[in-house]
C-alpha cells in the first residue's frame, strides 16, 4: 500500500464497484477497499512470482495490456500510471482520464540507473531489456496521445508530461493519510529519513553530511544500498529497516526535521512528515517544491551533495518552524481535497456525462 495504490482507493470511492485492471496484483496486500471491486490482470498475473519480479517483464508489458479488454459499454476509463498502462485499449467513445504520477523514467531519463538496480537479470537479460526498451517507449508515447485528458501528481511531473509526451495536464495532488499523525507531540535530538534505499534516493549524501556533523540520523527502509550505506556510516546514524506504521508514525512525530536529499516526482513522505508538525529539509528539486514552504515549512539546499545539505542543517538548527504551519500546509493534501479535485475536473471536461454521477 504505497502512494499508488493510496491513489486507487480513493478512486474505488469516487467509483464503487468499477473493475480495475491491472498487469499483476497480489489481492493479500491491498485493503478492503481495493479488493472489494473486480480485479482483472493480464495474461502476466498468471505467471509465478510475477507481483515481485515484474520489472524483469518489461519486454511483455504491450502484448500483456494488449490481453485486457474494456467492457465497451464503459463511460470513462480512468488510469492511474506510473508505467505503460495508459496503452490500454477503450472503445473510441470512452473517455480517458489518465492520473499520471510520472512518465516511467526507466524508459525516458533514468534507464541505465534501472538497469544497476534491476537485480536478477543478468548480462542476457539487461542486453534484452536495452533492445526492447525503444520499442516500450514508443508503445508508452503513442498511448500517451490517446489519452483525453492528463492530471499530473505535481508540477515537476506536468513539466515531464510536456517534455515527453508533448501533453498538457492539470496537477492534482495525491491524497496523504493527515489524520493519521499527531503534530503536537515534542520534537527529539534526531533527524529522519523514510525511503526506498536504491540509488537515485541519495541517501549517500544524507550519509556522509551527518558523519562529518555527528548528528545523529534515523534511516527507515530497505533496498539494494542497505550493505553499502551502513558500511558509510558512523555510528551516529541509525539503520531501522522496513518497519510497521506505528513506527513510522512516532519517528515522523518526533524528528527534528526530516532530510530529502532526493528529486521524487512528488514525494507522500515529506506531506506525512509535515502532517505530523515537522520540517522538511529538501533538495530544491522536484515535487518538494510543490509541498514545502521555505522558511515556513522547511528548507531547501541547492547542490544535491553532502556539503550542501550538512551547511543547511548546520544553518537551521537552531531555527524553530511553527509545527501547526507545517500540518496547516499538509492540509491541502487530504484524501478529501483529492476526491473533490477528480470530482470538478470530471464535471468540468464531462458535464453531461460524470458531474452528477460521482459517489460523494
Amino acid at each position: 500500500m504505497r502512494g499508488g495504490e493510496k491513489v486507487l482507493e480513493q478512486l474505488c470511492d469516487l467509483f464503487p464497484g468499477a473493475p480495475i485492471y491491472t498487469l499483476a496484483a497480489n489481492p493479500e496486500a491491498v485493503s478492503d477497499r481495493i479488493r472489494r471491486h473486480p480485479i482483472r490482470t493480464s495474461i502476466l498475473g498468471k505467471l509465478p512470482g510475477a507481483t515481485s519480479r515484474y520489472k524483469a517483464l518489461l519486454p511483455f508489458f504491450p502484448v500483456a495490456i494488449g490481453t485486457l479488454a474494456v467492457d465497451p459499454e464503459a463511460e470513462l476509463l480512468f488510469s492511474t500510471d506510473a508505467s505503460v498502462i495508459k496503452g490500454l485499449s477503450c472503445p473510441a467513445k470512452t473517455a480517458h482520464f489518465c492520473y499520471c504520477h510520472s512518465p516511467p523514467r526507466y524508459l525516458w531519463d533514468l534507464h541505465e540507473m534501472y538497469l544497476q538496480q534491476t537485480a536478477g537479470l543478468g548480462r542476457i537479460g539487461k542486453a534484452v531489456f536495452k533492445a526492447v526498451t525503444p520499442r516500450v517507449r514508443q508503445f508508452d508515447y503513442e498511448a500517451a496521445q490517446r489519452v483525453t485528458k492528463f492530471i499530473a501528481n505535481s508540477s515537476f511531473v506536468q513539466t515531464r508530461i510536456k517534455e515527453f509526451y508533448g501533453r498538457d495536464s492539470t496537477v492534482i495532488y495525491p491524497p496523504v493519510d493527515v489524520e493519521a499523525f499527531d503534530y503536537t507531540g515534542e520534537a527529539q535530538d534526531f533527524y529522519l529519513i523514510v525511503s526506498e534505499l536504491v540509488p537515485y534516493k541519495r541517501i549517500d549524501i544524507a550519509v556522509d553530511a551527518f558523519n562529518r556533523l555527528g548528528k545523529k540520523l534515523v534511516i527507515i527502509g530497505d533496498g539494494s544500498e542497505m550493505n553499502a550505506l551502513r558500511a558509510r556510516a558512523r555510528p551516529n546514524i541509525e539503520f531501522l529497516g522496513r518497519q510497521p506504521f506505528p513506527v513510522l508514525k512516532h519517528h515522523f512525530e518526533r524528528c527534528r526535521a526530516f532530510l530529502y536529499p532526493q528529486i521524487e516526482d512528488f514525494g507522500i513522505t515529506a506531506a506525512e512528515a509535515q502532517a505530523a508538525g515537522r520540517p522538511v529539509i529538501a533538495f530544491r528539486q522536484g515535487g518538494a517544491m510543490d509541498s514545502v514552504i521555505e522558511g515556513r515549512t522547511g528548507f531547501f539546499f541547492d547542490e544535491q551533495s553532502a556539503d550542501s545539505l550538512a551547511e543547511v542543517v548546520s544553518g537551521t538548527e537552531r531555527t524553530v518552524l511553527d509545527p501547526q504551519a507545517c500540518r496547516a500546509n499538509a492540509e491541502r493534501f487530504r484524501p478529501e481535497v483529492f476526491r473533490k479535485a477528480i470530482k470538478d475536473l470530471l464535471a468540468k471536461e464531462l458535464p453531461d456525462r460524470f458531474g452528477p454521477k460521482l459517489a460523494v
